[in-house]
């Protein structure tokens, strides 16, 4: 069975956000906006992407 994936894009910068938000940008490999990553749906990116949830999106795929 395939592993569950979720497509994520940047659509916000960082500038002005504390330092914890930039690192978890950047934990998910996204650091300028425009950048899509292709990441494994687990309880921990979920979690990632529920603290930066104002800078990015879910792209459907």
């Amino acid at each position: 069975m395939a592993k569950k994936t979720l497509k994520v894009r940047q659509i916000r910068s960082p500038i002005r956000r504390p330092a914890d938000q930039r690192a978890t940008l950047v934990g998910l490999g996204l650091n300028k906006i425009g950048r899509e990553r292709v990441l494994e749906d687990t309880p921990s990116v979920r979690g990632m992407i529920a603290k930066v949830s104002h800078m990015v999106e879910i792209v459907e795929e």
